[in-house]
């Protein structure tokens, strides 16, 4: 089959909802919305060169504006309450801003292929520089597959597409 230019729909289960937020041990993370606008403008423009590392692609290619983070944040409001991707903002439990994570379709991020079509959600995140030095890349990592192990998010063949993974060791460590 010929996968060029097709995105798998993400699929729920029937009556099950994603959750809006989640925490670990001290991480918190909230479904992204325009509330969170000051913060994420604030996060993506310190981060531009460590996402472009540890979670790969193109995005973001430059600082973002207001205006334009403005539009992308409801734009991830609609894909949530629509049920086609769910995007988080990572807090830590004293409020600090600290990244993003996603759960996007198959075939959004990178090209669908046979082998990626096994996959259920693609999940990607990043963090600020401050929180990448204080160990929360790995930690992120370690929470995000907690809550897809223990059926906090409703997925069970997820696809880590990050460019930078942590080792296991790594996030244990947390």
């Amino acid at each position: 089959m010929d996968y060029q230019g097709l995105v798998k729909r993400i699929q729920l289960p029937p009556g099950v909802e994603v959750p809006r937020a989640l925490a670990f041990d001290d991480l918190e993370i909230r479904a992204l919305g325009r509330e969170h606008l000051a913060d994420d403008v604030a996060g993506i423009n310190a981060s531009i060169d460590l996402i472009r590392r540890t979670r790969g692609g193109s995005w973001p290619s430059g600082p973002v504006t207001d205006e334009y983070n403005y539009v992308d944040l409801v734009w991830h409001e609609c894909e949530f309450r629509d049920g086609r991707s769910f995007t988080y903002g990572i807090y830590r439990s004293d409020d600090t801003y600290l990244g993003c994570c996603y759960l996007y379709p198959m075939g959004a991020r990178r090209p669908l292929t046979e082998d990626l079509a096994r996959h259920d959600v693609d999940v990607s995140w990043w963090v600020t520089p401050e929180a990448y030095r204080d160990g929360y890349y790995a930690k992120v990592y370690a929470a995000l597959q907690t809550w897809l192990g223990d059926d906090s998010l409703p997925f069970t063949a997820p696809y880590f597409s990050n460019a930078e993974i942590p080792h296991s060791r790594d996030s244990a460590d947390m």
